[in-house]
């Protein structure tokens, strides 16, 4: 699924927005952005325009928690 964020700034009060999107709509979410976009352009008070996605079908957590025998990362310095 993919979830579109914005905020909308009125008044100087700031609101957050939020809206969903299904698994098969991603370019239904990003004309949803574009729109957002061209108002934002058009002058209204609308910011930080911004979308993610999350496999509704995961196994697991986000993220690395376990690492096998052959990982060997290191922080390099300059």
């Amino acid at each position: 699924m993919y979830m579109v964020y914005w905020t909308m700034i009125e008044e100087a009060e700031t609101r957050p927005h939020a809206q969903d999107f299904g698994t098969d709509e991603m370019v239904k979410a990003m004309g949803f952005m574009d729109d957002l976009r061209r108002r934002q352009r058009a002058g209204e008070g609308i910011r930080f325009i911004t979308m993610c996605s999350e496999h509704p079908e995961s196994v697991g957590h986000p993220g690395v928690d376990v690492t096998g025998p052959g990982y060997d990362w290191k922080k390099r310095r300059r």
